[in-house]
């Protein structure tokens, strides 16, 4: 199995419960299966699209001038280990209620037409599929799932987009209403993943 760990936090990665998480589901999943190969990608740093992106990812690879090369090479990078990997595991905290923006820019990074959905009369089909994803969720106030989380729905549907649609969440959710309480709810969930 290939494992592709998406980090996206801004804390140190000792004081993110995030991290915590998805390194305690990556715990369970190479228990599980030994051999498995882990990737790790921490999206902090990665860019957000621009006209300069855009004109690199869709100019054929024999037409790019040497920045459009570099700019299309780093794109295809982030999607070849989405592609390389059969499940994902990404560890998400919750950030005024949503993503973070480096998150963001990683998965404006993969949605290329052609290469991650494409469309077709009846609509987007998703060009990466069977592949699982856990997220490993974090927030101080936001429940999942509420009315106020923008963050879960947007990443489901976004990796649905992309023909990940084995989307499962593991959650240590309003953590100022009861740290300890609320981690260890997570850890149980955690360790009733199927592996």
């Amino acid at each position: 199995m290939n494992i592709l760990r998406i980090d996206s936090t801004i804390k140190p990665r000792e004081a993110s419960v995030s991290a915590g998480l998805a390194d305690r589901v990556l715990a369970r999943l190479t228990a599980a299966d030994p051999k498995a190969v882990v990737t790790t990608r921490d999206v902090i740093g990665v860019p957000a699209i621009d006209g300069n992106w855009l004109g690199a990812v869709f100019t054929p690879a024999d037409q790019r001038n040497a920045d459009q090369v570099a700019i299309a090479a780093y794109a295809d990078e982030l999607l070849n280990e989405v592609r390389a990997a059969d499940t994902l595991v990404i560890a998400l905290p919750v950030y005024n209620f949503a993503i973070p923006a480096q998150l963001k820019n990683w998965l404006d990074q993969l949605a290329r037409k052609g290469e991650t959905f494409r469309y077709t009369e009846a609509g987007p089909e998703g060009l990466l599929k069977g592949k699982r994803a856990i997220v490993a969720l974090s927030s101080d106030g936001t429940q999942l799932g509420s009315d106020i989380d923008f963050a879960s729905g947007y990443l489901r549907h976004m990796l649905g987009f992309f023909g990940i649609t084995d989307v499962e969440f593991v959650a240590a959710d309003r953590m100022a209403f009861g740290a300890d309480e609320t981690l260890a709810r997570a850890h149980e969930a955690v360790d009733q993943l199927a592996a």
